[in-house]
């Protein structure tokens, strides 16, 4: 089994990293967890006027390596086969991309407690993976 964990920098990702190890401790075999941060892209334009191309290629990386550190520790502590992924681009579009490529069996992200109201209005990365996911999806708040 495969499951893509989409991670960002807040403690719900802990918690969903959590369920997940949680989840694998109920399977017969371990599954392979591939941990997804995606950074929303900067406007080229604005950005590559100020700085290089290859500095924000090296910003991106930095701010996803330490966005997937401890999620990727907790994981590899429980014993899971663990392979981190950093993308740039809207996040539900990287993130449902990514687990069709990977062939992932379980998709698992989660919500940041806005009412529905304001996802209605806001909308949320969570709520649009909802919407379009072809895979289980568990969606922890």
């Amino acid at each position: 089994m495969k499951i893509l964990l989409a991670v960002d920098d807040s403690p719900v990702a802990l918690r969903v990293v959590a369920q997940v190890i949680a989840l694998a401790g109920e399977l017969k075999s371990a599954p392979d967890v591939h941990v997804l941060y995606v950074h929303p892209p900067i406007p080229i334009e604005f950005a590559t006027r100020h700085v290089a191309r290859e500095t924000l290629d090296t910003y991106y990386r930095d701010e996803g390596e330490g966005v997937l550190k401890e999620p990727v520790a907790r994981l590899k502590a429980a014993g899971l086969p663990v392979t981190p992924h950093i993308h740039v681009g809207q996040p539900a579009d990287v993130v449902l991309h990514q687990a069709a490529v990977l062939e992932c069996d379980y998709l698992c992200l989660g919500r940041h407690g806005r009412s529905v109201v304001a996802d209605l209005f806001v909308g949320s990365v969570a709520t649009r993976v909802l919407q379009r996911a072809t895979l289980p999806v568990l969606l922890v708040g």
